[in-house]
C-alpha cells in the first residue's frame, strides 16, 4: 500500500508520542477490523484507537438495527445515536493484527482500547497482552454509555472518581505504554475525574465518549428509535450537535490537569479540529464523520490544517494548543459595559421575510420594524441580544459594537 506523504507541518507531538498529523480515528465502527485500519492508514490518518478490545468471556452481541441519525433537508449529519456494543473480536486476533499493522504501518499510532470486567485484573491481563503485541498507547474505556454499564462496566466506572483513579493505578503498574483515560460527558462535573485520573498516574486523557440521550419517538408507529423489534434503549449521541459538550469539556479538562488530551466530539472539519487544539487538546479523534462520509475525508482535514498553519505563520499544531484557555472567564467576570447591536449593513440584500422581526418581538424587546423599504431598528430599544442577527439569513443584519458608558 503506498504511503501518502503529509506536511512537515503538521507533525504533532501527543505526550511521548510523535504523529504524523493530528488527526486519529476513535474506537468505534471505522476501526472495527484490522483490514479497516490498514485501509484508513493508507488513506492518511494519522493514527488509530481500535473497537474496545474485551476478554473473551465477556459476551458481546449486537442489536440490529442500532443507528438512527438526525438529518437536515440536504441529508447532511446533524447528530446521531448508537447503541452498538464493542469489538466481537478475541484478543488474539487483536495481538496477531497489532503487530501485523504495526510492522506494516510503523510511523502510524496505534492505540489499544481496552475494557475488562468489574475485576481489576482482567484489565491488566488485556493491557499486558495488547503493549506485548506492540501497541503504542493504551485507551481505558471508563465511558461507554450503554450496555455496559449495566454490567457495572463502561460509565458506571467513569462517573465515579475514586473507581477511575484506582483502575488507572492499577493498569498503569503494569503498563509500560502510555496509558490513556477515556472520559465520559453524563456527569456534572468532569474535572474531578480528570484529577483521578491524574492521581491515577493516567499518560493523558481522551474526552469524551457519546452522550447518553433517547433519540426520538415514530410518533406515526409509536415506536421508539432506533426500533429493535418494537423497544429501544438509551444509546450514545455524537456527530456535530455534541461538538459544543465536547470543547467545553476538553477545555475543562485542561484547565484541571497538565495532561496531554485526545479531544473527541462532533468533529467533522478541520476547522472543528482547530477549536479543540486552540482549547487544549493535543490531537483529535474522529469517528462519526467518518461512518458518514468515509476515510477520505482526512484528506480535507490534512489539506485545510496546513493552509491554516502556513496563513498563521504556525510551525506546528502543537504551537495552536490552549492559545484560547485564557480568554474563558466566570460568567461573572464578562464585561457588561461593551454592548452590541445590529447594523443594516446592505438595505438592498434584505427579502424582507420578517424573520428578525419575529424573534425580536417574540424572543427579544420588540426593536425591530418591517416597513415598505425594509426593517427598521429602534436602538433605544434594543437590549444588545444578538438573537436578530443570528436569525438572519441573508447577512444583512451585523453586529455594531459600542460602549454603554
Amino acid at each position: 500500500m503506498k504511503k501518502m506523504q503529509d506536511s512537515p507541518l503538521l507533525k504533532t507531538t501527543l505526550g511521548s508520542l510523535t504523529l504524523e498529523n493530528p488527526f486519529i480515528l476513535s474506537s468505534a465502527p471505522p476501526t472495527s477490523n484490522g483490514q479497516m485500519i490498514r485501509r484508513a492508514f493508507g488513506a492518511g490518518w494519522g493514527g488509530a484507537v481500535i473497537k474496545t478490545i474485551t476478554p473473551d468471556d465477556m459476551p458481546i452481541r449486537d442489536v440490529s438495527p442500532r443507528f438512527t441519525a438526525w438529518k437536515s433537508e440536504c441529508n447532511d449529519l446533524l447528530g446521531f445515536e448508537n447503541i452498538e456494543l464493542l469489538s466481537k473480536h478475541s484478543v488474539s486476533y487483536w495481538v496477531q493484527e497489532i503487530g501485523a499493522i504495526k510492522s506494516e504501518f510503523p510511523d502510524k499510532i496505534l492505540i489499544a482500547s481496552i475494557m475488562g470486567s468489574p475485576d481489576p485484573a482482567t484489565w491488566q491481563d488485556l493491557a499486558e497482552d495488547v503493549q506485548n503485541a506492540g501497541c503504542d498507547a493504551i485507551e481505558l474505556n471508563v465511558s461507554c454509555p450503554h450496555g455496559m454499564p449495566e454490567a457495572g462496566i463502561g460509565s458506571a466506572i467513569g462517573q465515579n472518581p475514586r473507581m477511575v483513579q484506582d483502575l488507572t493505578q492499577m493498569v498503569v503498574k503494569v503498563a509500560d505504554v502510555p496509558v490513556y483515560v477515556k472520559l465520559t460527558p453524563n456527569i456534572t462535573d468532569i474535572s474531578p475525574v480528570a484529577l483521578a485520573a491524574a492521581l491515577g498516574r493516567a499518560d493523558g486523557i481522551s474526552a469524551i465518549n457519546t452522550v447518553s440521550c433517547m433519540f426520538g419517538i415514530d410518533i406515526d408507529t409509536l415506536t421508539p428509535l432506533p426500533n429493535v423489534d418494537g423497544y429501544s434503549t438509551y444509546g450514545g449521541y455524537s456527530g456535530p450537535a455534541i461538538r459544543p459538550i465536547g470543547l467545553r469539556m476538553v477545555s475543562q479538562i485542561a484547565k484541571t490537569v497538565p495532561l496531554p488530551i485526545m479531544g473527541i466530539g462532533g468533529i467533522s472539519r478541520w476547522q472543528d479540529a482547530v477549536q479543540y487544539l486552540l482549547l487544549g487538546a493535543s490531537a483529535v479523534q474522529v469517528c462519526t464523520a467518518v461512518m458518514w462520509n468515509g476515510y477520505g475525508i482526512v484528506r480535507g482535514m490534512k489539506k485545510g490544517l496546513t493552509d491554516y498553519l502556513k496563513e498563521k505563520e504556525y510551525s506546528s499544531p502543537d504551537e495552536l494548543r490552549g492559545l484560547c484557555l485564557d480568554t474563558l472567564t466566570s460568567h461573572q467576570s464578562l464585561d457588561r459595559k461593551l454592548r452590541i447591536r445590529p447594523h443594516i449593513s446592505n438595505p438592498a440584500s434584505c427579502i424582507r421575510c420578517g424573520r428578525c422581526v419575529i424573534a425580536c418581538r417574540d424572543g427579544g424587546h420588540q426593536a425591530i420594524e418591517l416597513k415598505s423599504d425594509g426593517v427598521v431598528i429602534n436602538t433605544a430599544a434594543c437590549d444588545g441580544c444578538g438573537l436578530c442577527i443570528q436569525i438572519c439569513s441573508t447577512g444583512t443584519l451585523e453586529k455594531e459594537s459600542y460602549s454603554a458608558v
